[in-house]
């Protein structure tokens, strides 16, 4: 318990004045010996109070150790803490949402000790000591049973599968994952401490290539709890498989199997319960045959599997009855015999014969024993043990030869999930093995922990001293050396008549001068090892039976004539031979005495193995803590934690530690938190290391290193109380300060009322003199009220006068207005009447002229053409058929001409009846009233105009055709010059249209250098190269030539597409395509002629129109291409800004004077970030979001593709940011909340200046805004409660309970979250609806949109500048 000292203590007190911090007692006297004073340890200050890693707490001690593990997992609802390099990882018995790919994704590429502890960052750093090291790499994962050492291996395997994928068709990492469930169904079971217990030991290589990409696994077991398959204890199941068939017997390809319910089989209900609540046996049999046929075994070997499993089964149920005399017997009628039997394919009678019977091979003659009743019970379970165990060792190698593929193995990462050190009440054979491979694994974890020790003591030249750790060596050798207590078990086993009794008393012999060896006081069945953790006393019942591992000879022989055993059981053996895999268990040898290896001969054999490789690879480690026995949710048994803290080594991390100098800090860490100790002669900007030593040399004891200062045990907490009284001082003093300027201004203001008062006290004495002045007073102001009244009357009534005069003024004006303007129109019409008759006289004339001169004309060419009959006959031809050609022509020119006239003369028709209905409109404008008449003439007016102008249009198409009849008539004598002409004309143009699909083939696979997105061109005209490629088009679509425009249009698509290939991540380059595509999608929807799309265009830019040709289809090809390159142009942007984001919104302090650093402890040791590393602040972030946004100005961007791009680049940055909260605790706290505030203001106020107010960027910020504003707002009242579940509309609960838990005081000043507290908000909202992720998605992108945007460039206006080299562009 935690407790305050309420008096000093002094030198020769008994008692210790304290005040619980529990408040369960008010005032707690504690006994101290005033001869040997034993005060409780000290506590570390609130800071340090539920650190992420243990090492940097300034007091290290069990008591500090526990305090701070029970407030991370009971207070903030954290499971991961750092003692160092161990990972401690506390079973919270409840699903928590920290394990999803987008926690995955948020610890990738991320360095330790930068995010809160996890699993994940533990992987991660393997994964990136491997890639950087190129050295293999192990996790080691142990814990008691029940603590969840398989759920930790497993999510470390799934981390690598995920962050490393292969990219292949085989998918190897779904193939290691799905290893998983099958060797939890064959190897897991429920125990009294765990419902997934893992009962043996796996050493699980993941291989990876030269790109780090996974190619295979391997997977080695140790130990298998063969002895469960025949016996379990009350409250336990025997494996899951069992179990899984018995609940699928009603399956029809189990019916053969002859399956019962599992309470109907003796080796499946001996622990009572055959279920586990909350597992549906039978969805987890549908995996387990998913992962089967996942890992490519096929169903006839699965089946197989199955059939031995249920012969098991059954062999289990035959009933063994005792004949008397030692004998026993199998009844003949036995009917799960015969299943048994029948399902193995062995004789019944030599089955039967070989469990009551054993032969027994003397010098002379072989002699066949019975045996009683509880050997043969034995034998028949030594039987199902060996056909279980190798039916397991079989399915793991059939699993590894699953999981390898082709390729040349780089390196490997191992996850061992293995056994903690365990002691029971009685502890056997079992935990005797799993204790000796955890002092094993101890003496490498304290030679690794003294390793990594020395080499930072090197790394920073601090001299190094000697530490004194614990050596398990003694043990071990105990345990493992000559004479030792497995060599004499060895030794008793190959005696026949070897007992328990006989090989316990050579342990009293041999061992009883060994300090580590005890004999019980009050059993002689039994011996005690002190073990690294724990004394444990073993009871030697079995240890002979359980190490020799006997199977009569005869049974075995049987079994061999299986042919389902060959089949499955030998297939160790066969697969040995192509397979290169390492099982930790040997083959089988022959049933040779002096041959035979022991149990514990073999697992010495395999653990020396596995401590090969782990010596031979860099460790980590996680330690598996269970918190209570119960397995109750968030629930801190502290006597049970710290006896497992003892047992995995994490409280000798700690003792090693405070031996020498635990807690360090950088400088720049130091200088950020006790600058304020410093005086202003100490404080010097420039120098900050040695303003370090300048401070520290006055105030304690420390070790200056290279980067680092380090400090003793308890020199920070010293420097904390010194930091919180020199706070605690300042503060007085502004408190007397503003506490002085408001009694001032109290003064102030009482003085003042008093002064008033005696103002109105002391005016009483001239009340009469008031009394006059009020009433002359009184009479002035009647006089000038009187006067304003009248002179208001007057303003009004003048401005009544002056309004009237100016309407009536303005009526006579218009009405003198409308008689001049119709008078003026009538002047109008006149002249253009009289226009019109002289022309109509002139164009008669010309017509008559123009009929005689064709008539003369027609003659002398028929002259002409008389003259040259004398011609060759086939030049006749030709110039007769060219003559009929004009001929034609001639006459259908003369046709149209003649249709012309009478169009005239129909308008001529509709001029004089215009002109009669102009007679009578002005018949009636006499009648009718002024405004009415001047409307009706103008609307006449119009309509004459009108019909004028289509008189004027046939005009001139008369002239047109004249002309043309002329000019055929002049070209008959030039009819083969003129042919000729054309011809040339048409090769010109297919040389241009060639030129133009060969250059824009060029420039598409050219156009990062020619048309690169600078210089002149750009600045000239942004969309210069849309505009060029549409006037392509244009002209290709004004050919009519269809293939020539396919062939352009999908020339222009793959060049762009190979450009954006080639330079994807070129961000220029990317927004200038993306510009110029946009742009030219817009230009093929506006010049397409339809008419959405015509609205704002120009009469010119409608004339330019596309006429032949409907480009929709290639519009949404371009569209596709479009969305693809802002995509692609959204993830470079995205990967260019993210290493900023975290740095410049949380890390980076952009308020001065609000420190939030904190200590690091042991994970960024050897990190660097302050002095090599590049550092980003909150102005990187927006001197890249300017970058970004000149370069899309630069280019002509489209706003709306600005605002849109501007918007997916904050939801980034908010979401990246939130995410990071949520996953480090360090940046939970009320001043980093004003930080990010300030910084929210930063990106507002760049919004502004840049003018993208409208693409509601600032709203994707909303939840990351809340998230500081929960930092900073009270958590204590009810009120404070509703206010956030009020507010926090764009958190979810998850997390809003998250930052919550993870908030964490930065001084003594701010309170801690309360567990009531947190459960009030919870409880506010529950009924709110939303996700329940913990993360942001960081890879989502908002739905991009194209919107029309209409040009108004005018293409024949247009320059192409020469810096193009485009020559072979001519204007047509």
């Amino acid at each position: 318990k935690s407790a305050e000292i309420l008096r000093d203590f002094h030198s020769g007190d008994n008692v210790l004045d304290l005040l619980l911090e529990d408040g369960t007692v008010s005032e707690y006297r504690f006994p101290v010996d005033p001869s040997k004073p034993q005060l409780p340890p000290l506590r570390n200050p609130d800071i340090l109070v539920g650190e992420n890693d243990l090492t940097a707490l300034s007091y290290l001690h069990e008591p500090a150790v526990l305090h701070n593990l029970k407030v991370r997992f009971v207070e903030s609802r954290i499971i991961y803490t750092y003692c160092g390099i161990i990972l401690v990882a506390v079973n919270p018995y409840k699903q928590l949402p920290v394990y999803g790919d987008a926690i995955i994704h948020a610890y990738s590429g991320q360095n330790m000790g930068d995010m809160d502890p996890h699993i994940f960052a533990v992987a991660e750093e393997a994964y990136k000591q491997m890639a950087r090291n190129h050295k293999n790499q192990s996790i080691i994962v142990s814990g008691e049973s029940g603590a969840g050492k398989t759920v930790s291996a497993r999510y470390a395997m799934r981390y690598f599968a995920v962050v490393s994928k292969s990219g292949s068709q085989t998918r190897v990492e779904d193939k290691v994952l799905a290893s998983n469930p099958i060797t939890e169904a064959i190897g897991n079971a429920k125990t009294t401490r765990n419902d997934n217990s893992s009962r043996f030991g796996k050493y699980t290589e993941i291989s990876f290539d030269r790109r780090y990409r996974i190619i295979g696994a391997n997977m080695r077991t140790y130990l298998l709890e063969k002895s469960r398959v025949v016996f379990q204890a009350d409250n336990e199941r025997n494996y899951h498989i069992f179990y899984q068939m018995c609940s699928s017997a009603n399956l029809p390809e189990f019916k053969n199997l002859r399956l019962l319910t599992a309470d109907k089989f003796r080796y499946t209900c001996m622990g009572g319960d055959t279920t586990i609540e909350g597992v549906d046996d039978k969805k987890d049999m549908e995996e387990t045959r998913r992962t089967f046929s996942l890992l490519g075994l096929k169903e006839a070997f699965q089946l197989d599997v199955f059939r031995v499993l249920a012969a098991i089964l059954h062999l289990g149920n035959v009933e063994i009855r005792s004949s008397g005399d030692d004998r026993s017997s199998v009844p003949p009628g036995d009917p799960h015999l015969a299943v048994f039997c029948e399902l193995l394919g062995v004789s019944a009678d030599g089955l039967v014969r070989w469990l009551c019977h054993r032969r027994i091979v003397l010098v002379a003659e072989t002699v066949v024993k019975p045996v009683p009743r509880e050997r043969a019970v034995n034998a028949r379970d030594a039987l199902a043990k060996q056909i279980y165990a190798h039916l397991f060792d079989c399915i793991i190698n059939r699993i590894n030869a699953a999981l390898q593929v082709p390729g040349k193995q780089h390196a490997f990462i191992g996850v061992l999930d293995i056994y903690g050190f365990e002691t029971f009440d009685i502890n056997s054979f079992e935990q005797f093995c799993i204790n000796y491979a955890n002092e094993k694994l101890q003496q490498q974890f304290n030679l690794h922990v003294f390793k990594l020790e020395q080499e930072e003591y090197m790394k920073e030249d601090i001299p190094w001293t000697l530490i004194d750790f614990y050596d398990n060596q003694p043990v071990i050798d105990l345990i493992e050396a000559k004479m030792g207590i497995l060599d004499l078990l060895d030794e008793e086993c190959l005696f026949p008549q070897g007992t328990d009794q006989s090989w316990l008393q050579k342990l009293y012999n041999y061992l009883d001068t060994n300090p580590l060896f005890e004999k019980p006081r009050l059993s002689n069945e039994a011996f005690v090892i002190q073990h690294f953790a724990d004394k444990v006393e073993y009871q030697c019942r079995g240890f002979l039976e359980k190490n020799r591992d006997a199977l009569y000879e005869e049974l075995v022989d049987l079994m061999r004539g299986s042919e389902v055993i060959k089949k499955v059981v030998l297939y160790v053996t066969k697969e040995s031979k192509t397979v290169k895999v390492r099982p930790a268990r040997p083959s089988v040898k022959p049933a040779n005495k002096q041959l035979r290896t022991s149990v514990g001969d073999k697992f010495h054999s395999s653990l020396s193995l596995l401590m090969e490789t782990l010596n031979a690879t860099t460790p980590h480690y996680v330690r598996c803590i269970k918190p209570n026995d119960e397995k109750l949710p968030f629930e801190y048994d502290s006597g049970r934690v710290v006896q497992q803290l003892r047992a995995c080594g994490v409280l000798e991390t700690i003792r090693i530690s405070a031996q020498s100098y635990p807690s360090r800090w950088t400088y720049i860490e130091f200088y950020s938190r006790y600058s304020i100790l410093m005086s202003h002669l100490e404080a010097d900007l420039n120098d900050k290391k040695q303003t370090c030593k300048n401070v520290l040399q006055r105030l304690i004891q420390y070790k200056f290193g290279r980067t680092k200062i380090f400090f003793r045990a308890g020199q920070v907490a010293y420097l904390e109380k010194l930091r919180l009284d020199r706070l605690r001082g300042a503060c007085v003093t502004i408190q007397k300060h503003v506490r002085g300027w408001s009694q001032r201004r109290r003064y102030l203001a009482v003085r003042q009322a008093a002064i008033i008062l005696q103002q109105y006290i002391r005016g009483k004495r001239t009340i009469r003199a008031t009394t006059l002045k009020q009433g002359w007073a009184a009479v002035v102001i009647q006089r000038y009220w009187r006067g304003y009244r009248v002179r208001q009357v007057y303003h009004v009534v003048r401005l009544a006068s002056i309004t009237i005069q100016a309407f009536t003024r303005g009526w006579m004006a218009r009405k003198r207005y409308k008689k001049m303007l119709k008078e003026h129109k009538a002047l109008v019409l006149q002249k253009y009447a009289r226009a019109w008759l002289a022309r109509r006289r002139f164009q008669t004339m010309r017509r008559l002229v123009l009929n005689v001169q064709l008539s003369y004309r027609v003659q002398q060419l028929r002259k002409k053409v008389e003259e040259q009959v004398t011609e060759p006959p086939e030049l006749f031809k030709l110039w007769n058929k060219e003559n009929r050609g004009l001929m034609e022509r001639l006459t259908s020119l003369a046709n149209s001409h003649s249709q012309t006239v009478d169009r005239l003369q129909g308008l001529e028709a509709k001029l004089e009846k215009s002109s009669n209905q102009k007679a009578s409109l002005e018949a009636r404008e006499k009648k009718a009233k002024e405004d009415a008449s001047l409307v009706s003439i103008e609307v006449n007016a119009q309509s004459f105009i009108q019909f004028v102008n289509i008189f004027n249009h046939q005009r001139e198409q008369k002239e047109r055709y004249d002309t043309q009849v002329e000019g055929l008539t002049l070209k008959v004598d030039h009819l083969q010059n003129e042919n000729s002409k054309l011809q040339n004309l048409f090769q010109e143009k297919s040389n241009v249209n060639e030129n133009i699909h060969q250059e824009v083939s060029r420039l598409s696979s050219e156009n990062s250098v020619d048309l690169k997105p600078k210089g002149v061109v750009v600045n000239m005209i942004p969309g210069l190269p849309a505009y060029i490629l549409f006037m392509c088009v244009r002209h290709a679509d004004y050919l009519n030539d269809e293939m020539k425009l396919k062939s352009l249009m999908n020339a222009i698509i793959g060049g762009i597409k190979k450009v954006i290939m080639s330079y994807h991540k070129d961000f220029e380059l990317l927004s200038f395509w993306l510009s110029n595509t946009y742009q030219l999608l817009n230009c093929l929807k506006q010049y397409s002629g339809e008419e959405e799309f015509l609205k704002q265009s120009t009469p010119r830019q409608i004339k330019n129109c596309l006429k032949n040709f409907d480009l929709s289809e290639h519009r949404q090809i371009l569209s596709d291409l479009a969305i693809h390159i802002y995509h692609q142009f959204i993830t470079t942007m995205e990967k260019a800004l993210t290493p900023a984001i975290v740095p410049g919104m949380l890390e980076h302090e952009s308020l001065q004077g609000i420190s939030s650093m904190k200590p690091t402890g042991f994970r960024k040791r050897s990190s660097s970030v302050y002095e090599d590393s590049e550092t980003y602040t909150i102005s990187s972030i927006l001197q890249q979001l300017t970058v970004f946004h000149s370069t899309m100005n630069h280019h002509g961007m489209d706003q709306g593709l600005v605002r849109q791009a501007i918007k997916q680049l904050f939801f980034l940055i908010g979401a990246t940011t939130l995410n990071n909260i949520m996953l480090r605790k360090d940046m939970c706290s009320c001043r980093k909340g004003m930080q990010i505030r300030c910084n929210i203001s930063y990106l507002e106020e760049w919004l502004k200046e840049k003018e993208l107010q409208s693409s509601n960027a600032i709203d994707t910020l909303r939840p990351l805004s809340q998230a500081a504003w929960l930092l900073q707002v009270n958590k204590s009242t009810d009120d404070d409660a509703k206010d956030i579940a009020e507010k926090c509309t764009e958190l979810n609960p998850v997390q809003i309970v998250k930052i919550l838990n993870s908030y964490t005081p930065i001084d003594d000043f701010e309170k801690r979250v309360t567990s009531s507290f947190v459960r009030k908000v919870q409880g506010l909202l529950q009924d709110h609806e939303g996700s329940t992720q913990l993360m942001l998605d960081t890879d989502y992108h908002f739905q991009v949109m194209f919107p029309f945007c209409s040009s108004s460039q005018a293409l024949e206006l247009l320059q192409v500048p020469n810096s193009l080299h485009l020559d072979f562009l001519n204007r047509i």
